[in-house]
């Protein structure tokens, strides 16, 4: 089997490949801070709860998902301390999820390894070529009609 060239790589693979180097590399400094149980889909059900608490079948709606595969993600979270689940004092029957000390901690460390990486390949490569490249793919964003669902915090992997 021959070898692949990243130099051959379009677009469409060469910002794939990217970033998933990115997202290993920031996997492997939350794992260093002692987050080593974290996955990279986590944070697909961490943007919903940013911003506020959300019960499970909110979340099931806002990730795609049953309300059992969303239960399921939530107690495997849960499990892992970073997110818990409360009575909804607007409705006695539902349960709000909610992101614990431990699930905040590792939003604030993965926007802090993330800007780290920013600073690193800006000194490594040139601010400028590390800019025109953000802007190049955030154009890309908004040419393919994704900006909106990253605006909504409703950002899946793809199908």
């Amino acid at each position: 089997m021959a070898d692949f060239d990243p130099a051959d790589a379009d677009l469409s693979l060469a910002s794939l490949f990217t970033g998933w180097a990115l997202a290993d590399e920031l996997q492997r400094r939350l794992s260093a801070d002692g987050f080593e149980d974290s996955r990279f889909a986590d944070g697909v059900v961490f943007q919903h709860l940013v911003t506020a608490p959300v019960t499970i079948s909110t979340l099931a709606e806002l990730l795609g998902v049953t309300q059992q595969a969303a239960s399921k993600s939530v107690a495997d979270l849960q499990a892992r301390g970073y997110l818990s689940r409360h009575p909804d004092p607007a409705d006695a029957r539902a349960k709000l999820v909610t992101l614990t000390a431990r699930g905040n901690a590792i939003i604030a460390a993965a926007r802090k390894h993330r800007a780290a990486i920013d600073a690193e390949l800006q000194a490594a490569l040139g601010a400028d070529r590390i800019e025109a490249a953000r802007l190049l793919l955030i154009d890309t964003l908004h040419h393919l009609g994704a900006a909106p669902t990253l605006r909504a915090r409703r950002v899946a992997p793809p199908r």
